[in-house]
């Protein structure tokens, strides 16, 4: 199954190459009349400039997202390097976060069912067991309180404490990281307003006249910036959103555990 996945992958990468190089265009146009070909030559000296001196980058980029977004962002000076670099690592970090809590999530339920009747009956080595072979932070807890079980009620809540602290540094990592895109995308963006309205008034300066010609540019420039980083900040903060839902779920699946562990215990005692 592994190498049938691979192979339809490579296939499937072998026919977009394929295609994509038939719609590449050659310097000479064919026109098919009556089954026959007829290659009429483009007049090259009417080409655009920039097309001719457009660089692989920017070619893909431009059949990746469109090339209006493309000229927008060449349009939006420097400052849009800097954006475009916060927002692949806003949205790794965001993918990267959706896995770990995807794999983080148990099935509480079916493991509340394995796990309570081994420890009510006081069998917590195989209780144990259980907990160790299931992933994510509730199955963790539950591990760190049935290694105290023995001992006492004070020690198991100790251990869940511990463990739990641990958890939640695991399940809050990565949010500072997807917070400061979130927090300088919009900045960097007012940055570029800024730089807009400078070059606008520098061009009003030099002309010596309001014109709306000559300080369109730079007002171009600072509603491209500001456009770029609210575009940036707002799927991201929603997404951030979604993933401390998904944290909150995790804690209130801890908590629950924790809880029914340290009843269990009591009542054993």
């Amino acid at each position: 199954m592994k190498n049938y996945f691979m192979k339809s992958i490579l296939i499937l990468i072998l026919t977009l190459f394929f295609a994509t190089g038939l719609t590449a265009q050659d310097a000479n146009d064919v026109l098919i009349e009556d089954d026959v070909i007829i290659e009429t030559p483009i007049d090259l000296p009417t080409l655009n400039f920039e097309t001719e001196q457009m660089s692989g980058l920017e070619t893909f980029a431009r059949r990746l997202v469109g090339g209006y977004l493309v000229s927008l962002f060449i349009e939006g000076g420097w400052v849009m390097w800097p954006m475009l670099v916060l927002t692949i690592w806003g949205v790794a970090m965001v993918i990267w976060k959706l896995v770990a809590l995807s794999f983080a999530k148990t099935n509480l339920n079916a493991f509340l069912n394995k796990i309570m009747p081994l420890v009510k009956e006081k069998k917590y080595k195989e209780a144990m067991d259980i907990a160790d072979k299931t992933n994510g932070p509730v199955a963790m807890v539950t591990l760190a309180a049935l290694t105290k079980a023995n001992v006492s009620v004070e020690a198991v809540e100790k251990a869940i404490e511990n463990s739990a602290t641990i958890e939640m540094a695991f399940l809050e990592k990565g949010f500072i990281a997807i917070n400061t895109t979130i927090n300088l995308a919009p900045m960097f963006g007012f940055f570029g307003t800024i730089l807009g309205m400078i070059e606008a008034f520098d061009a009003i300066a030099r002309a010596g006249e309001v014109d709306p010609t000559i300080v369109a540019d730079g007002i171009k420039i600072a509603l491209i910036t500001t456009m770029f980083g609210l575009a940036i900040a707002i799927p991201i903060q929603f997404l951030n959103n979604v993933l401390l839902q998904m944290v909150d779920g995790l804690v209130l699946d801890m908590q629950r555990t924790s809880d029914k562990i340290i009843e269990a215990v009591v009542e054993n005692q």
